[in-house]
């Protein structure tokens, strides 16, 4: 059998994946009664990938408070209910030998849309069932309404739902835990200049705007212990500069006389703050804060970003964006970019890649599903 990096386990803490083709988050808007609870269409898009051979698989980005949703559709966990809901979607996953995570998420000023597929776009005016959203300061991403800007009091209470929303997820089965920091998301909002204008201890500096991420990350391991693997995923850029337009203004503490825009430079200085405080991997993605920029889009065309964090943090980390083929991610994987690799769109085409993957790669694994042997192609 030839040596697979792609397939080689990978243990974080107490927990140990069977290979390194994970599940990306990936928003469904399929909560019909708006309530957060996942159901039969959760169960079946997510117990898929367990069968099809994934070694972790992570939920959507599941809201900690109900204004945290990005949609009135999105699963929450913000309650015992949406809890004990999960409880059948991480056992299934976990009795086919995947590992199930969750990504926690507050989508700030993002928040209250339209589902994407709706013939309407923007903010879900309140009386269609959205609400007032809110973010680091009173500045609107396009196209959507003006947040409330949070108060420090509120920020503490955004770390708390964080907080009790871990708690809540290790209740309910879940063996891993990763925060939404990325694609303009609440964490990303605080991050970034483009969107946090604070003169205050959460703005300015990259330690301040940095701040809410690291009080989420201590908040979150004091609360399920030091055996549950926390992840932090985030965008290495706002695609706002060229390639180290910036970097020089930053020093060892974040500071600088004029925040540069959000760059892979102060992603890797955040990820190396977060690890120190906790966090065991970084998913690397980039944009989602700022509209009207350019993004190279192609295949692989973000990996780059996850292999500079992984040398300039020092740190674990997942490859994402356009990456379709079982030769490309054991690639990532083996030339050490990225520890694995997280896959999104190429898995609704293919829940099975796993399977195949090993197929391709001459890989045998004792896992393809009892069910499914008879369709095992022979090598």
């Amino acid at each position: 059998m030839p040596d697979s990096a792609l397939f080689a386990p990978l243990t974080l803490r107490s927990v140990t994946t069977r290979n390194r083709i994970w599940v990306a988050p990936m928003c469904q808007y399929s909560v019909e009664r708006r309530d957060g609870m996942p159901g039969d269409w959760h169960f079946a898009h997510l117990a898929s990938f367990a069968i099809g051979g994934a070694g972790l698989i992570l939920t959507e980005a599941t809201a900690v408070s109900p204004e945290g949703r990005i949609s009135p559709e999105d699963l929450g966990i913000w309650n015992d209910s949406q809890r004990d809901a999960f409880t059948r979607i991480t056992a299934f996953v976990r009795a086919q030998g995947a590992i199930p995570g969750i990504q926690l998420a507050h989508a700030g000023r993002k928040a209250s849309t339209y589902r994407t597929w709706s013939p309407a776009q923007g903010t879900v005016p309140v009386e269609e069932g959205g609400w007032q959203t809110v973010g680091p300061s009173a500045l609107a991403f396009t196209g959507y309404a003006v947040p409330i800007a949070l108060t420090v009091e509120q920020i503490a209470g955004v770390v708390d739902d964080f907080r009790v929303a871990a708690r809540r997820a290790v209740e309910a089965g879940f063996e891993v835990i990763e925060i939404h920091g990325a694609h303009g998301y609440l964490v990303h909002q605080f991050l970034s200049p483009a969107s946090n204008d604070r003169t205050d201890e959460y703005g300015g500096s990259l330690e301040n705007r940095a701040r809410l991420l690291l009080e989420i990350v201590r908040a979150i391991r004091a609360e399920v212990g030091e055996g549950v693997p926390l992840f932090v995923r985030l965008s290495a850029t706002d695609w706002l500069d060229e390639p180290g337009e910036g970097e020089d203004a930053i020093d060892e503490r974040g500071e600088a006389a004029t925040a540069p825009p959000w760059n892979q430079e102060q992603t890797a200085l955040v990820a190396a703050w977060a690890q120190d405080a906790g966090a065991d991997l970084f998913d690397i993605s980039t944009g989602g804060n700022v509209l009207g920029v350019r993004i190279p889009v192609g295949p692989l065309y973000q990996v780059p970003f996850a292999e500079y964090v992984k040398q300039n943090a020092d740190a674990p980390v997942g490859a994402v964006g356009l990456i379709t083929t079982p030769q490309e991610a054991e690639e990532i994987v083996a030339s050490g970019r990225a520890d694995v690799v997280l896959l999104a769109r190429e898995l609704l085409r293919d829940p099975h890649f796993a399977l195949r993957a090993a197929t391709e790669l001459g890989v045998d694994i004792d896992y393809w599903p009892a069910p499914y042997l008879r369709a095992r192609p022979r090598h």
